[in-house]
């Protein structure tokens, strides 16, 4: 038999919250934490803000090695593929072993998410990024590398899921964007040092060897960061944890505010209705029998598929490789590729104010128009006859691509993924969106050569591209809902909403905008 979490209980939770003797409950809980241990990092630092900025630090390291592989590839595709003796196909799969190892690492975050916690989870993640970049540095044939790509993609995939929920775990609802989009911020970092270590080790013998071994200081220094993590304590209240829960949420967040007393509470409660909810079915079927989940799927996984289907990691694995085959020497297409990098690097920072500053519909529907118009500018150069104005007006399009996707496509479909879901749902469904984001790296990346020789350069950027993401600015004007400063549990009150009444409201707002204009 289904059993509904419904609006009704969630009002009513927070009816019974409002009318407890909030001093009464933590000084209870007080008592029956007093003489146990603190974690050692909560123990280290006298203030909570304190141990977030410990956190925020790591969290940012994680982010940076994601980005960091996604574009050492682009330098060393250009040695690899003399050294190999590569063939088209095996240069795709090269450079989209990540994402198809990372489609696996998605479903393995699942299982590791519910049963090992966020913590362990992050822990094997920095395994398989050590593994992986260690296999890539000393390959010897083409199947030990696409080996290395694949273990190194389940790493990202798996580390790419469990970040951003930790995050939304332990961080105030004031400060989830920021730091969630922060994160994003780190992964253009990262992209623009893979340009940029591209170049150090562009007179190296055995070039692509040290781009790609160059992550494992970074992993190494992650998986030493995570060490002394807490647990999420949204994870240890599923778990029945409470009193572990008490503490490391009294470490991280501090009790001083009525604020955090109550949200705690609230937690508490809500966890323990939606464990209730879920004895007895099978979980994922939630995402199909209550509409709530099954919105909260469809945003989150739409959300992914219009980031990736921008054409946003075709363009950074190939920048290299287009620039080599534009006419550029293999010294200037590396050179050249970092505009691109840092270009995506500095668009994404502002993201980090303006996501919880404006919102994050907003920043979707004001810039992904300036994402099409670098997507057509892209396509153009491809029309030109001569190497210095192609190189010049593809350029622009890069820029321009990246000026606007790096705080709008970028950063807001993993925060909104991060927010969407019930507790008791989250890992699963960011694990859903997740896979979508690889399944769509991996289609774009790995058909990307074929899919220019077929519909040639202008049709891949402008037809389909382009084509895919208008159509997404406009899911983005009607259907998706805004969650700014919204608690994880109010974001389900507004999700319970028919379709229809998203859509109205949407549509008012839009002509409230309109006619305030005129």
């Amino acid at each position: 038999m289904q059993v509904d979490v419904s609006n009704e209980e969630i009002v009513n939770t927070s009816m019974e919250y409002s009318q407890l003797d909030y001093g009464d409950r933590i000084q209870e809980l007080e008592s029956q934490t007093s003489g146990k241990k603190s974690i050692v990092l909560l123990s280290l630092f006298p203030k909570p803000q304190y141990v977030l900025y410990y956190l925020g630090l790591f969290i940012c390291v994680g982010g940076f090695i994601y980005g960091l592989n996604v574009s050492l590839i682009s330098g060393a595709l250009l040695f690899l593929k003399t050294d190999m003796n590569l063939d088209t196909p095996q240069e795709s799969l090269v450079s989209s072993g990540m994402s198809l190892g990372g489609i696996g690492g998605a479903l393995l975050a699942i299982p590791c998410n519910e049963y090992l916690g966020r913590k362990h989870s992050i822990l094997i993640a920095c395994l398989f990024y050590t593994i992986g970049a260690i296999l890539e540095a000393s390959s010897q044939s083409y199947g030990e590398m696409v080996a290395g790509r694949v273990i190194l993609g389940m790493g990202v995939a798996l580390g790419t899921m469990t970040i951003p929920i930790y995050a939304s775990e332990c961080f105030p609802k004031s400060k989830r964007g920021a730091i969630v989009s922060l994160y994003t911020v780190m992964i253009m970092l990262g992209i623009l040092s893979g340009y940029i270590v591209s170049a150090i080790f562009l007179h190296v013998v055995g070039t692509w060897r040290y781009i790609l071994g160059s992550s494992l200081v970074f992993s190494s220094l992650l998986m030493l960061g995570v060490l002394f993590f807490p647990e999420s304590p949204r994870w240890l209240m599923r778990k029945d944890a409470l009193l572990n829960a008490y503490i490391t949420w009294k470490g991280l967040r501090g009790l001083d505010r009525v604020e955090e007393r109550e949200e705690f509470l609230m937690m508490e409660k809500v966890c323990h209705t939606e464990k209730e909810a879920s004895k007895g079915r099978w979980i994922w079927l939630d995402f199909y029998r209550i509409p709530y989940c099954r919105k909260a799927c469809i945003h989150g996984v739409l959300l992914m598929f219009f980031q990736q289907f921008s054409g946003t990691n075709s363009i950074l694995y190939f920048l290299g490789s287009m620039y080599r085959k534009a006419g550029l020497s293999v010294h200037d297409s590396i050179y050249i590729s970092m505009i691109g990098g840092g270009t995506l690097f500095l668009s994404s920072i502002p993201a980090i104010y303006m996501v919880d500053r404006y919102g994050r519909r907003p920043l979707l529907l004001i810039l992904t128009p300036g994402v099409i118009i670098g997507l057509i500018f892209i396509g153009c150069s491809f029309f030109s006859c001569c190497t210095q104005s192609l190189v010049a007006i593809y350029t622009v399009g890069v820029v321009l691509f990246y000026i606007f996707w790096g705080s709008s496509l970028g950063p807001v479909p993993f925060v909104m993924n991060a927010e969407l879901y019930p507790n008791y749902l989250r890992s699963y469904g960011m694990s859903l969106g997740i896979l979508s984001n690889f399944i769509g790296n991996w289609i774009t990346s790995y058909a990307f050569l074929e899919m220019t020789r077929a519909m040639t350069q202008p049709g891949t950027f402008i037809g389909f591209y382009g084509g895919i993401t208008a159509i997404g600015w406009f899911y983005f004007l009607l259907l998706v809902p805004e969650t700014k400063n919204l608690s994880l549990e109010e974001i389900k009150d507004i999700l319970d909403r028919p379709w229809k009444d998203i859509l109205l409201q949407n549509v008012q707002r839009m002509a409230s905008i309109v006619s305030f204009q005129q």
